[in-house]
C-alpha cells in the first residue's frame, strides 16, 4: 500500500524544489513542522496539520499565527519582506536574493508582504499571513494572483501605534481562506455558524475606476472592468449609481505614518472621504476597484507612481477590504479586483469575495519550473 505524503511533507518538498528561484523564504523549519503536524493530528485539531507561511522575522509571534498554531495550523517557515536600504516597499530580500514573482521573474511579487503571496502563489504553503499598513497585503495578491484579504484595522491585535496597520491573510482562493480566517477572526467571539452563509444576490456594489483622484494603467483597468461586467451579466453583483469620488489620501497617509495624525490637512482629507464612504457603504454597499493602478514593475523600483493610490485609503478610513484575481495584462501580469466592504464586516466580505470569484473564472496557477 502507497503511504500517502502529508501535507506539510509537499509543502516542505515544493519549498526546497521552488524556493532557490523564487526566494519566498528567510527561514523554513522542517523538523519542528513534521513534529507540529504529528502533534495536531494526533490531537485531532481544527486544521489537522494544514501547512502555512508566516510574515517576515516576527510573523510566528503575531496574533494570527498563534491563533492558527493553536487551532492546528503548522507554520513551515517566514516570508520574506523588503531588506534593508530599500525606500519603496513593493520587494521581497529572501535567503536566496531578491524575490520575484512567480509568474514574470523580472517583475516584483509587491509587498511589503512579498513572500507570503509568493510562497501561496507558488503552493510552497496553504495560507500564508501578512500585515497591510498601506495595501501590503492586496497589492501582493494582486500582482500574484492570489487572494488577499485586510481585516478591519483595530479588529485585531497590531503592534502598529500608527493604526494603519491591520492584519491579513493571503490563500489561493477566498474559499480556501475561510479555514484560516475562522480560526483567526474566531477568536473574537465569531460562532462558526457565521462563516459559509452564502449572501443574497446580486450584492449592491459601487464601481470606481480611480476613487476620483489616481491614474491608472488603461490596460489593467480593462481588465478589472471585464470582470466587473462579467459579474453584473452572471447577475452576482447590481451597480449602485453614487459617487465614489475620494480626495487623494497621499500626504493624510504620509502625516498619521509620520506621528502627526492631528495635522489640520491630513484631519480635513480623513474627515471628508470619512463621510464619503459613509454614504457610499450606505445599506450594505459593496465598493468595486482594481487594487493597484499599476501592473508590477521591475526589481529597478516602481517609478514615480504610488503603487498604493487605490489601497491606502482604507488603511486611514479603517474599512476591510480584499484582492482578488480578475484576469491578466497582455504580457502575462496578474491583475486584481478590489472588494471593500463596511467597517466590521469582515465575514460579509469573505462572503462576497467567494461570491465574487465563484461568477469569474478560476485563476490559473503560475508557470512554475518542474511543477507538479
Amino acid at each position: 500500500m502507497t503511504r500517502t505524503t502529508s501535507a506539510v511533507a509537499r509543502a516542505l518538498e515544493r519549498i526546497e524544489r521552488l524556493d532557490p528561484a523564487l526566494h519566498a523564504f528567510i527561514e523554513v523549519w522542517p523538523d519542528e513542522a513534521l513534529a507540529r503536524e504529528r502533534e495536531a493530528l494526533a490531537r485531532r485539531l481544527p486544521l489537522g496539520g494544514l501547512p502555512f507561511a508566516v510574515k517576515g522575522p516576527s510573523g510566528i509571534r503575531s496574533y494570527a499565527a498563534r491563533r492558527l498554531i493553536a487551532a492546528g495550523g503548522v507554520p513551515v517557515g517566514a516570508t520574506s519582506v523588503p531588506g534593508p536600504g530599500t525606500v519603496w516597499q513593493t520587494w521581497g530580500q529572501g535567503a536566496h536574493g531578491r524575490t520575484v514573482n512567480p509568474w514574470r521573474a523580472d517583475r516584483t511579487p509587491g509587498g511589503s508582504s512579498a513572500g507570503s503571496a509568493v510562497a501561496v502563489a507558488a503552493g510552497m504553503a496553504e495560507a500564508a499571513t501578512g500585515s497591510d499598513g498601506a495595501g501590503s497585503v492586496r497589492i501582493p495578491a494582486a500582482w500574484c494572483g492570489v487572494f488577499g484579504l485586510k481585516t478591519t484595522n483595530g479588529l485585531l491585535p497590531s503592534p502598529d501605534r500608527t493604526g494603519l496597520a491591520s492584519a491579513g491573510v493571503f490563500a489561493r482562493s477566498a474559499a480556501a481562506a475561510e479555514p484560516y480566517l475562522r480560526r483567526v477572526l474566531g477568536g473574537g467571539g465569531t460562532p462558526d455558524e457565521a462563516f459559509g452563509l452564502p449572501l443574497p444576490l446580486p450584492l449592491p456594489a459601487v464601481y470606481s475606476e480611480d476613487l476620483g483622484f489616481a491614474e491608472v494603467d488603461p490596460e489593467v483597468a480593462a481588465v478589472v472592468r471585464a470582470a466587473v461586467d462579467r459579474l453584473v451579466a452572471a447577475g452576482t453583483v447590481r451597480l449602485l449609481d453614487r459617487d465614489a469620488g475620494l480626495l487623494d489620501p497621499a500626504g493624510a497617509w504620509t502625516a498619521v505614518r509620520g506621528g502627526s495624525p492631528d495635522d489640520p490637512e491630513a484631519v480635513r482629507v480623513r474627515r471628508a472621504n470619512d463621510e464619503r464612504l459613509d454614504a457610499l457603504f450606505s445599506g450594505g454597499a459593496l465598493l468595486l476597484t482594481p487594487a493597484t493602478p499599476n501592473r508590477p514593475h521591475g526589481h529597478e523600483g516602481p517609478g514615480s507612481r504610488y503603487s498604493t493610490a487605490l489601497t491606502w485609503a482604507f488603511n486611514l478610513s479603517g474599512h476591510p477590504a480584499a484582492s482578488l484575481p480578475a484576469g491578466f495584462t497582455g504580457d502575462g501580469c496578474p491583475v486584481g479586483l478590489q472588494v471593500v466592504a463596511p467597517r466590521g464586516a469582515d465575514l460579509g466580505l469573505l462572503a462576497a469575495a467567494r461570491a465574487v470569484e465563484d461568477a469569474l473564472p478560476a485563476a490559473p496557477a503560475p508557470p512554475l519550473p518542474g511543477r507538479r
